[in-house]
């Protein structure tokens, strides 16, 4: 998730109930109220006794800007657990302990928590958080069992990782806040015409071995790639990412190919794209590439100071597996200019047999790489054309899956 967090779908104008439980991880859970918050969600934080011993409620208070709920009767009156069920878009449990998941799996109502969670119909996310011995016991994964499969919650983790202190490494670990964050966008975005849907995107630059040490590649970061294989995740795709080398954290939910080369990008679309409802191109796939690559490092010693390459064609990734891609599938193609960027887009269109071809300006400030915003036209086969204002990357994944959600209802 990007780290200028701004009101956005799908957490924008949200109702989010956050509740909070007795465990030490609930330090996590302050950062994920104010993310959710500075997202655009309405945040009601409702704590347990227990995780009044590890966090303070002035904490939450302090990031959402609401008070902090902890009281089943209260001066708000003795119905507030029906009012935050009902008015929940979303119900999210984080840390879930032990003793949380005991309680909610027999349905007690013993106190706001519970029984805000026997008052709501909203989507529930829980977020497990113990110690690995404990989260292996029978009875902590029958009462898991029974609140994912009878009770239809979302479970989100736990992760394998660094315990408490003293407690050694293992799966019990929560989530991290961007993580959980992402969990609650999904329980909140889920678009019926991507839901289960197959989407490929590729991401990322190639890398084209010199020697040993050296490559041809480019500046593409993969976060425009990224963005879209977590927005498609959110809306509930089954959605693969192949990836050239990127420092990004890959996204949450989503399966990842890592490939280097332009070549390894092949074989792996190859593979996959014959399955894919949506393969969508926005990997910056190396044009050219050494015609032989040294298995020693080059010295500057045996070239003198000039050296000469020869280069060779690199395949075309999207030409190539045109013919692989499924029968009503939607294919989204991308266009990075740095001149006549329409002619050159439509030209792209046609060739490549795109559905939507996504367009931008490399030179212009504030879009192409290594930035966190773009600015791109939108072009289709049908010859519309929609130029979009210069916003995030998550805003413009937004619009590109707007395009690919009405393609896929109209069975194009």
């Amino acid at each position: 998730m990007s780290a200028a967090l701004s009101p956005r779908r799908p957490w924008a104008g949200r109702h989010v109930v956050l509740g909070v439980t007795g465990g030490i991880a609930g330090y996590k859970c302050v950062q994920v109220a104010r993310d959710l918050t500075r997202l655009g969600a309405i945040v009601d934080v409702v704590m347990t006794r227990a995780a009044q011993n590890f966090v303070a409620p002035l904490s939450f208070e302090g990031v959402t800007g609401r008070r902090v709920l902890t009281d089943l009767f209260s001066g708000e009156g003795a119905a507030l657990h029906i009012r935050l069920g009902r008015d929940a878009d979303v119900v999210c449990v984080a840390p879930a302990t032990a003793d949380f998941l005991a309680r909610a799996a027999q349905g007690r109502a013993d106190d706001l928590l519970c029984t805000t969670l026997l008052a709501t119909r909203a989507p529930v996310v829980v977020c497990p958080a113990m110690n690995d011995r404990m989260f292996a016991h029978p009875q902590v994964q029958a009462n898991l069992a029974h609140v994912r499969d009878f009770l239809g919650y979302r479970v989100a983790g736990p992760a394998e990782g660094l315990l408490a202190v003293g407690e050694g490494e293992g799966p019990g670990r929560m989530l991290e806040p961007w993580q959980i964050v992402e969990h609650v966008g999904q329980a909140l975005g889920r678009d019926a015409a991507l839901a289960g849907r197959r989407v490929l995107i590729t991401a990322g630059p190639t890398r084209e071995p010199l020697d040993p040490v050296r490559f041809l590649g480019n500046r593409s970061s993969g976060r425009m790639g990224y963005a879209l294989a977590q927005a498609a995740w959110r809306r509930g795709a089954v959605v693969t990412l192949v990836t050239g080398p990127s420092a990004l954290p890959p996204p949450e939910g989503v399966d990842i190919v890592s490939v280097e080369t332009a070549q390894e990008m092949l074989d792996a679309v190859e593979g996959m794209i014959p399955s894919a409802d949506v393969s969508i191109f926005a990997a910056a796939v190396a044009d050219f590439r050494p015609e032989a690559s040294k298995l020693r490092k080059i010295k500057r010693g045996e070239t003198g100071d000039a050296l000469t390459l020869r280069l060779t064609a690199n395949p075309d990734i999207a030409v190539r597996t045109r013919a692989l891609r499924r029968p009503g599938s939607v294919a989204v193609g991308f266009a990075l200019e740095t001149h006549d960027v329409l002619a050159n887009a439509r030209g792209k269109l046609e060739a490549k047999g795109f559905r939507i071809l996504v367009a931008n300006d490399v030179t212009e400030v504030g879009a192409g790489f290594e930035v966190d915003t773009n600015r791109v036209t939108l072009l289709d086969a049908t010859g519309r054309v929609e130029e979009l204002p210069l916003q995030s990357k998550d805003e413009v994944a937004e619009a590109i899956l707007d395009r690919v959600a009405s393609a896929l209802a109209e069975g194009v």
